[in-house]
């Protein structure tokens, strides 16, 4: 059943077109991602929907008594709890849970057969409606997005920004609404509440919509994706990382049949033009009739939609490190006494990208800052030149333009190169006179990555990268560090950003900093393997891992290291021959191609020759992965 449809919606703001005659349906069950560029219109078509806007042309048509929540941007603000904040939306029970404690005391003054009917009916629609277990839900809610005990008594006044936005989700996700509208809901949570969340959407028994950025959540909780982009929607019931193929698909067959129309025009207007110049009558009339067959062609030639990106750029090192770039040993943090972290240790080797995991409030970001400030238990390596990713942006000055920003931090470039690179980050024309404080959130990271980019360091630190980014943006920035020959330690909740980059992890964990020698997937897999494991009997031990020398053990986690690496880049490097493989072979089936025997020869060469290379590539990562896979099995064994 369809329980929301939109027909024809179209939105201007100054001039601009967000969408034009946009058109959707949303089912009883769809689990749908919104996606699109930042400015889109995302945002505003949630407001549409809801009644809060009107659109300028169109309808919105719901079906009939439609519940329909949208998260909130600003939570109440007053003197109640967190606790009992979000309590509210449970109003209409605990007004039915104060009449029946009342009846319940008048009955037992004066019982009444009337009043005990009462009673029993509404006891059971209370217990139907969930009274039982309404308490219980709100504070699983909580404390699933990641609040504590303690912080449930706190009066919301004294909450932060991000806790006042949990408080809106859980509200909205305890509202028993039949449309659920969610704008960037995973904003301000951890991974373990982001996790909580894509559990509770994935049980949820209704519908709802999600604009997110996080392409690892939308994977996980979505059935259907809205892509708005370029004043149009595009509408698919499949999830991110799928539809993505198929708009890759979609625009590969609608670019060749553009060309192969435009190649038709251009050969049927050769004809044209020859018969008028031999201007018979004849002529002149086949002309006529070839002139109304290239209009009915351009009446129906629609020019292929470019696929959205966000900037492409590239981090460059100014001198290459030594082998070892940083070890920090035994680093402690504590506040007012109660420690925040203790004896944590780390390694990076050169061209390692290494990630820091945790909980919100863990101390992540103060263990990057002791780390750049260099003090006691940390050494940076021979050569090592380390720059910083701020992701409250505060080494951007507020009252400079983006120009002056750039240029006063590199003053030997001219302004035509300062200029070109802020073009690279789509400041241009009269962008770059806009005062830093009026940027956007997304402006502010592009311009602090711009920074970044330009200093040539071999050693980035980068805290949330990915915050205020769209997903083209987040790609592009993605492609650039995969790219870096430097080494990288970043804070992350982007788990596919983690996923696709990181070759070693340190989680906080109650024991202290835990290393994990892969990616994110890895991570998951030994750390609930290790949460399985801890909830079994004790098993006796056989002699292993336990029984090796430190020298062993350390080449063992060297070794291992190197392997997962390899695997990896051998992953890659195939994927990327499968890409060109595809494409040449897609060349060759080109009409046009089949008719240039010199180009098709060409064509044919160069698919031998990336078969062959594809061929080795798969080879290398079978040879890698068995020989990874021997190893983690001695490991495991060892480990029992």
């Amino acid at each position: 059943m369809i329980v929301l449809s939109a027909s024809g919606l179209t939105k201007q703001y100054g001039g601009r077109t967000l969408f034009d005659h946009i058109s959707f349906e949303i089912g009883e069950n769809t689990a749908a991602g919104l996606i699109g560029p930042n400015g889109a219109g995302k945002t505003t078509l949630f407001r549409i929907l809801t009644g809060q806007l009107a659109p300028d042309e169109g309808t919105i048509s719901r079906s009939k008594g439609l519940q329909l929540a949208y998260m909130e941007q600003h939570a109440a603000t007053g003197t109640r709890t967190a606790l009992e904040e979000t309590l509210r939306v449970f109003e209409p029970l605990i007004r039915l849970e104060q009449e029946l404690e009342a009846l319940t005391e008048t009955l037992a003054r004066t019982p009444d057969d009337a009043l005990i009917e009462r009673h029993l009916s509404l006891s059971e629609r209370f217990e139907r409606e969930g009274g039982l277990t309404f308490r219980s839900r709100t504070r699983a809610a909580l404390l699933g997005l990641g609040f504590t005990q303690e912080q449930l008594k706190l009066p919301v006044t004294s909450l932060s920004g991000g806790q006042r936005s949990k408080l809106a989700l859980a509200r909205l996700l305890l509202s028993g609404a039949e449309l659920l509208l969610l704008d960037e809901p995973t904003n301000h949570l951890d991974i373990a509440a982001v996790e909580w969340l894509e559990d509770y959407l994935r049980s949820y028994q209704g519908a709802f919509v999600v604009i997110s950025h996080d392409r690892y959540f939308l994977d996980r909780v979505t059935n259907h994706t809205l892509e708005l982009t370029g004043g149009r929607l595009v509408s698919a019931s499949l999830p991110y990382s799928a539809f993505l193929e198929r708009r890759r698909e979609d625009r590969e067959i609608e670019r060749r049949h553009y060309e192969n129309t435009m190649r038709e025009i251009r050969r049927i207007e050769g004809i044209i033009e020859q018969q008028r110049r031999w201007n018979r009558e004849k002529n002149i009339k086949t002309a006529e009739s070839k002139q109304k067959q290239v209009d009915r062609l351009r009446e129906t030639l629609v020019e292929p939609e470019k696929e959205q990106r966000g900037f492409s750029f590239t981090f460059g090192t100014k001198r290459i490190s030594g082998n070892e770039v940083l070890i920090a040993e035994g680093l402690s943090k504590a506040y007012s006494d109660k420690p925040l972290y203790e004896n944590a240790s780390l390694r990076i080797l050169r061209g390692e990208r290494v990630f820091l995991l945790g909980p919100n409030g863990c101390g992540k970001t103060t263990l990057l800052r002791q780390i750049l400030a260099a003090g006691t238990g940390v050494t940076f390596g021979a050569g090592v030149q380390p720059g910083y990713f701020d992701q409250t942006q505060q080494t951007l000055c507020e009252e400079k333009t983006a120009l002056d920003e750039i240029w006063d931090a590199y003053p030997t470039k001219t302004e035509t190169e300062i200029r070109n690179a802020l073009a690279v980050f789509l400041f241009k024309g009269e962008d770059v006179y806009k005062r830093v404080g009026d940027l956007s959130g997304g402006e502010r990271a592009k311009l602090a990555i711009l920074k970044l980019m330009l200093s040539g360091a071999n050693l980035l630190p980068l805290d949330e990268p990915t915050n205020h980014l769209d997903l083209y943006s987040r790609q592009a920035l993605e492609d650039a560090l995969a790219a870096y020959d430097g080494s990288l330690l970043m804070i992350s909740h982007d788990r596919h950003f983690i996923n696709r980059l990181a070759d070693k992890i340190y989680a906080f964990e109650p024991g202290g900093l835990r290393c994990y020698d892969g990616n994110y997937d890895y991570y998951l897999e030994k750390r609930d393997a290790r949460a399985e494991q801890a909830s079994k009997p004790a098993v006796e031990r056989q002699p292993g891992e336990a029984g090796l020398s430190y020298k062993a053990k350390k080449e063992r986690a060297s070794r291992l290291r190197r392997l997962r690496t390899q695997v990896a880049r051998a992953e890659e490097e195939s994927v990327r021959l499968e890409g060109e493989l595809s494409a040449a072979q897609m060349a060759l089936e080109n009409p046009e191609t089949a008719a240039d025997y010199e180009q098709m020869l060409a064509l044919t060469q160069r698919i031998a020759q990336l078969e062959q290379e594809q061929a080795r590539a798969l080879a290398e990562w079978a040879e890698h992965a068995q020989a990874l896979e021997a190893l983690e099995g001695e490991e495991e064994g060892g480990s029992l």
